[in-house]
């Protein structure tokens, strides 16, 4: 029997359907349709398991290096006696049958088995997560842990079928954590109160497995140290590896793909003392049940920074095509920024050729005077109850506070121009393609003129709705007095109210002219 073959095979979690042989000097999988393959040497091959699964019946073959195994989905029941002969004459090795719970329980035990973790019901495997797809582990909670995974870069559904994907898990994990006896040594000075919580032992344990830890990630490009994050709040440090990011806070650690990342801003705020680099995710991050697509974080203008990257020239020259330079010594935001660009290849947007007309006034942070700053790239107004400042991009509205919001200019159907109420500012209404209405509020009346300008500039319509605003309000005060529906009231708190005429001499006769004179002197 030189060679065996299965068709109609999944590798992994692919959704390619292939071919896989096994031989005397190994096993080999390769797709259909495409260049996917894989290959498991045999002096490699350590066990191997039979069990249930979603797609029929899986081989799981375990490999005797960094415990890491391969799958593969597919086989018939039928499959089974043929394949232990195989696995027995190439490899020496017997087909272990694992037994699955279908129980459907809830409550059960958790294990580290490998690279994975399982989900134990009565002994048995009710399902496994694998950890290399663990994005993140955080507290939800003080007895909740939730696990957040990575978005699948495979985007080729079947025919005909959209894509399903889990994206968050959470465990309810009570108690207190049991201390082992070292550790009892080593926190003998230490107070109950800082027990750890079974919750937060869980959470640290599937951080150390799950390819966020350091150690297993490897040595990382750059770290910048202390970053200020306005969203989500808190100081962070930000640890640069080849294809993805980790932000690692007090709470809350991240672990982002560069793939995530689908724009970057650096922009200016209107105190001329800081500058704004702004990361948009697609997926956003999560906190609970928030969810965070921008990520602000804010740079003193006189910060400077000297770093050097963690690359040889080589990967500087040849991976990166020289868009990363080896050593850097210059202000904090620029070497963020530019950092970020080289790693993620994507462009960074800046401030346009808009200005405003407004003088704004900013304290300086080293002296006690006011000084003036105008010509600034954003309009301070308000979406709702949350104040910001509005930038005026060449592709885009970008809004800029704690949840910020992004408007295409292409997507823009109609800006509409109000003023209702007060006469200093007015109120711009962008009207979407594919989105809601938006309506940014206290806009500082001399902005309208040149963001109207702007804006017909970009071919975007517009709309003035001031002037019918101002015709209406002058017609309402040469229309009838609204006293006409109330009735006269007394000057002071003792005097009952006087109750109107009935062929309302108290408005247009002398006496009534003269009783509301007295009134207003004698109050």
């Amino acid at each position: 029997m030189a060679t065996s073959q299965f068709d109609n095979v999944y590798h992994g979690l692919s959704t390619e359907l292939g071919k896989i042989r096994l031989a005397q000097t190994g096993i080999a999988w390769k797709a259909l349709q495409g260049d996917s393959t894989a290959t498991i040497a045999a002096a490699n091959i350590k066990w191997a398991q039979w069990l249930r699964v979603a797609r029929n019946f899986q081989l799981r073959v375990g490999l005797k290096d960094n415990r890491r195994r391969e799958t593969f989905d597919g086989f018939q029941r039928e499959d089974h006696d043929k394949l232990a002969a195989i696995l027995k004459q190439f490899y020496d090795i017997a087909l272990e049958t694992k037994d699955i719970s279908f129980k459907g329980w809830n409550w059960g035990a958790t294990d580290f088995q490998g690279e994975d973790l399982a989900f134990l019901v009565s002994n048995k495997t009710a399902f496994e997560v694998p950890m290399k797809y663990v994005a993140n582990s955080n507290i939800a909670g003080k007895t909740e842990v939730s696990i957040e995974f990575a978005p699948s870069t495979d985007k080729k559904p079947g025919k005909g079928r959209g894509i399903d994907e889990l994206v968050e898990m959470r465990f309810y994990v009570p108690g207190v954590a049991e201390r082992s006896a070292s550790d009892n040594e080593d926190n003998a000075n230490k107070d109950d109160e800082e027990e750890q919580s079974a919750a937060q032992v869980f959470s640290e344990a599937i951080r150390d497995r799950a390819e966020i830890g350091q150690g297993i990630m490897g040595e990382s490009i750059v770290l910048f140290e202390d970053v200020l994050v306005i969203t989500p709040r808190g100081r962070y440090d930000i640890d640069m590896f080849e294809d993805f990011m980790r932000l690692r806070g007090k709470t809350y650690d991240y672990k982002i793909l560069y793939s995530q990342i689908s724009k970057l801003f650096l922009l200016p705020k209107s105190d001329d003392i800081h500058v704004q680099f702004i990361i948009g995710l697609e997926p956003p991050i999560r906190q609970g049940q928030t969810k965070y697509p921008y990520l602000v974080t804010m740079f003193s203008r006189d910060q400077e920074l000297e770093i050097d990257l963690n690359l040889e020239d080589e990967a500087l020259n040849t991976k990166y095509d020289g868009k990363l330079d080896k050593h850097y010594e210059t202000s904090m935001y620029q070497v963020v920024s530019s950092v970020f660009r080289g790693l993620t290849g994507k462009k960074i947007t800046g401030t346009s050729s808009f200005q405003s007309c407004v003088h704004s006034y900013a304290l300086s942070l080293h002296a006690d005077f006011v000084r003036s700053v105008s010509g600034h790239p954003s309009i301070k107004c308000n979406l709702k109850a949350a104040q910001g400042e509005l930038f005026i991009l060449e592709k885009f509205l970008f809004f800029v506070t704690k949840q910020p919001t992004l408007i295409q200019l292409d997507d823009i159907h109609q800006a509409v121009f109000s003023r209702l109420g007060s006469a200093r500012t007015i109120d711009v209404k962008i009207i979407q393609q594919t989105g809601p209405e938006i309506v940014f509020s206290g806009v500082n009346k001399e902005e309208h003129e040149g963001l109207e300008e702007f804006l017909k500039g970009k071919k975007v319509r517009t709309k003035n709705e001031m002037g019918d605003e101002l015709l209406a309000a002058a017609l309402g005060d040469d229309g009838e007095d609204d006293d006409e529906e109330m009735q006269s009231v007394a000057s002071s708190d003792e005097e009952p109210a006087r109750p109107r005429a009935a062929n309302g001499d108290d408005e247009d006769s002398e006496e009534g002219r003269a009783y509301r004179t007295i009134s207003r002197y004698c109050c």
